[in-house]
Formats: structure tokens, sequence, C-alpha cells
């Protein structure tokens, strides 16, 4: 897309950009702190987070948020086994705590505002790349801050979960791809804004890695406003082999996992792939809603585990505790689950429209928002932004009578819209929604709430962006 921008309209434009960022900012801040700060606590994962921070950290699900997490005294490093950007952005928020005197400590206070600026600068970014009047791209600007500070998201942002890092690492590449397409020096900086955004984005969950080649083609078809021919091609190259580089080098940064069996893992997510096989078949597939024992049959396992239907990898008492289960290992296994979905499309569509469901409840009800010391129960949330998600909990009960439709919507407002910047967006969240929420369906039974977050995520930012006018004389994105 070319978009001009006259000499006379750049104070404007700055101008505007000053006061996105800064209004955002100071509602993200005031949304945060007051009257007291929130997060989300930790679901048992957290762990993995402050490990790549540094922090030795061993615990079980907490009902209440630690607002400061620091190391034993004399304790060794930890070295993470499992990548998540957001131990970047925590690792961060440590040293900014050395320079103040947290020596060591991850303050949960410090990360969420360093999450809050990021945030801020992301809705900026987006807005700065819409080719729309000021009254529009304020309207835009309004609906993203009532998505990224609703209830059902804003506390990852100060939380040791990885999905605080995906949200933002989305959020900065969206803004990238639009700031791409604009002239000049904006041109450049959309790149420089598409590859942190990639980066964090693509590495903030295994689940995530998938996102990867979704954005190169994102990049590929968004054109740079001022180059042409080889140029255009090679700057997109450019960007989607840094991302590229340096998700490979992260991911062989941390250390080879032990996996259930033993075995050290070769690549990310093998540690926990026997774990999310096996809550896929025994939540998803032998549920005990069904027939158990034909289920079994159909995945080649013994009749006799029919007495764990339902009974996940940490239930008391799982199929794993069977003395027959070592011999049946080798069935525990994705080609088994898709072989099983993929011929039975009935059962698949009950497991999805159940997924919809939880994707568009949004929220768990197990993370709590505040710390001990506010005086809350165990698990209490906090409602100051509940907006969105009070709105996507109305239609939950539909399922995908419910979220098919709003996917068709973004669908054909992307094609609508196919040769213009925003139209390549548009169809690039809709594909990250998607296969996020095929992902977390079909290959995990556990957390269905928490694990469809960044597909909703995904989806709402498309909506936002339906929301402008369609521009029908922007110039072709691709030639």
């Amino acid at each position: 897309m070319k978009l001009e921008a006259p000499d006379r309209q750049l104070s404007a434009e700055a101008r505007l950009g000053i006061e996105v960022f800064g209004a955002s900012l100071a509602l993200f801040v005031v949304r945060f702190l007051v009257p007291r700060p929130v997060a989300m606590s930790n679901n048992g994962d957290g762990g993995r987070v402050l490990c790549g921070a540094g922090i030795t950290w061993k615990g079980l699900p907490e009902p209440f948020v630690h607002l400061a997490y620091t190391p034993a005294p004399g304790a060794t490093p930890c070295r993470p086994t499992y990548l998540l950007t957001q131990s970047w952005l925590a690792d961060l928020a440590v040293r900014i705590g050395r320079l103040i005197g947290l020596h060591g400590t991850l303050s949960l206070v410090i990360l969420g505002l360093l999450s809050s600026v990021v945030a801020a600068a992301a809705i900026t970014a987006i807005v700065r790349g819409l080719p729309h009047p000021r009254r529009t791209r304020l309207f835009v600007a309004a609906g993203l801050l009532l998505v990224v500070a609703d209830s059902a998201f804003f506390g990852y942002f100060a939380a040791i979960l990885g999905e605080g890092a995906a949200f933002l690492g989305l959020l900065l590449a969206v803004g990238g791809l639009l700031l791409t397409a604009r002239e000049g020096r904006w041109s450049y900086a959309g790149m420089a804004v598409t590859f942190v955004g990639g980066v964090l984005a693509v590495n903030a969950k295994v689940q995530t890695l998938i996102i990867l080649p979704i954005f190169a083609l994102a990049i590929l078809l968004v054109r740079p406003g001022a180059l042409r021919g080889a140029k255009r091609w090679a700057s997109a190259a450019l960007v989607i082999g840094a991302i590229g580089a340096v998700t490979l080098y992260a991911q062989q940064s941390v250390e080879p996992a032990r996996a259930p069996d033993g075995t050290y893992t070769e690549f990310p997510g093998d540690d926990s792939r026997e774990i999310n096989v096996f809550n896929s078949i025994f939540l998803n597939i032998v549920d005990g809603k069904h027939d158990s024992r034909a289920d079994l049959a159909e995945l080649g396992l013994p009749p006799s585990f029919a007495q764990y239907a339902g009974n996940g990898w940490w239930h008391p008492h799982p199929a794993t505790m069977d003395p027959l289960y070592p011999q049946y290992r080798d069935r525990i296994s994705r080609r088994n689950v898709v072989t099983y979905f993929a011929t039975h499309p009935g059962r698949t569509l009950q497991v999805l429209d159940r997924a919809a469901t939880d994707q568009l409840t949004a929220r768990p009800d197990y993370l709590g928002s505040f710390d001990q010391s506010a005086g809350f129960p165990p698990h209490a949330q906090e409602y100051r932004v509940p907006v969105v998600s009070w709105l996507t909990g109305l239609i939950a009960p539909l399922g995908l009578f419910a979220l098919v439709p709003i996917w068709l919507f973004v669908l054909v407002r992307a094609w609508l819209q196919r040769r213009a910047a925003l139209g390549v967006v548009l169809a690039f969240l809709f594909a990250v929604s998607v296969t996020q929420f095929g992902t977390a369906a079909l290959g995990d039974g556990i957390e269905g709430i928490k694990h469809q977050s960044v597909a909703l995520f995904t989806i709402l930012l498309a909506l936002v962006l339906c929301s402008s006018p369609l521009n029908r004389r922007s110039e072709p994105t691709v030639p």
C-alpha cells in the first residue's frame, strides 16, 4: 500500500502518535496499579518463566499472586529447558530491579509496567499504520484498549505465564506490518517492529511456533512503501530470515528436557508430547461419556483402560499407573490421535464445539488476580475492565455457532481488502486464531480456556480492525 505523507502533515501525525502512546500508557498504569496491583496467579507452570530469568522456583498451582520472586540465597541459577519469551521480559524486569536495589528479585510490578510500555507502543504503531482519518484511528485505538485492558488478558502481562508475551508480540506484529506499508522512514521502522513482534510471538510458547510460516507469508505479501522490485523482496527476506535465525538460535539455547520415558528431547515441546497426547486421549476421546471400550479398540489400547476414562495425566489414578501401560506406550502418539479424529468427524466436532465454548468463556476461574496481603479469598479475580470478556461470555454457550460466524466475518473483510496491507493483517490474524484454536482443542485436553486465550485475543484484534471502513481506493499491496 502506498500512502503519501505531506510534510505539512508530519507534525499532526507525530502529535497523534504521542497522544495515543501517552494516553494508552497512562490508562494501562492506572488500570494495573489502582487501587492495588493485579496479575495472574501461577497455574503450576510458572517455574519455566522464572527459570528463564535465572530464578529456581518449584511450586504447585497457587491461589494467590506473588508480587515478587526472590531466589534462595546461594541457589544455583536455573538452566531453562523450555523457551518462553515471557522469560526475556522477566529477565529484563530483574535487571531493571537491580537498578533500584532488588538484587536478583523479579518484581511483577516492574514486569507489568514494562509490559504496559510495550503494549502502549504497539497500539501506537497500529494506529500510526492505519490508512484512515484521525477520528477513525482513534476509534480503533479505543477498541484496542478495551481488548488489551480486558480482565481476561491484562493480568497475563504481570504474570509468570507465557501468554503475556504472545499478546505483546501479536500487537507489535500487526503494528509492524501496517507501518511497513507506509512511505519513507516509517516503512523501515515497520520492518524493525515486525521483527521484534515476530520473535516475541513465535517464541512465546511451543504452541505459537506454528505462527512462523503464517507470519512469513504475511511479510511477503505486505509491500514496503518505498521499495520496488528486487529491493522489496530482499527486505522481506531479510526480516523473515532474521526472525527465523533468532528463533532457531533461541530454541537451541535451552537445555535438553527429560521426557516421561527418561529420554532427553531433541525438539521443542517433545518433553510434554506424551503428556499432551495422553490428556487428549483420556480427556477428549476416552472421556467416560461415550463408548469407552469401542474408542479404546479404535486407538489400539486394551479394554481394561476403560477404568481410566476421564483421568488425565495428573489425575490421582491415571493409566500410567497400570502395569500394562509400558506395553502400550507407543499407542500414545500424535499419529494415533490424528487418525482417530480424522475418521470420527462427529466426535471431532463435539471436541471443537467444546473448545469454542472454552475460547469464548475467555477466563479460567482458577487464576487469581491478587496477592494474599490484599485480603481477598483464594482465586479471587478482578473485574476492572470486563467489557469484551463479558460480551464473549454471553455467546460462549453457543460454541461453534457463535465462533464460526465471527471467523467468516473476519475472512470476508480480509477478502474485500485483500490487496491492501490491512487485508493481509486480517488474513494473518484469522489464520493464527484458527490454527491456535485447532492446536489447543485437539492437541491437549486440559486447561482449555487458558490454552485458547491466544486464539481469542487474535480474533478480537481482527474484529477491532474490521471496525475501520473499507478503503477501496488503496493501492495494491502485491503487484
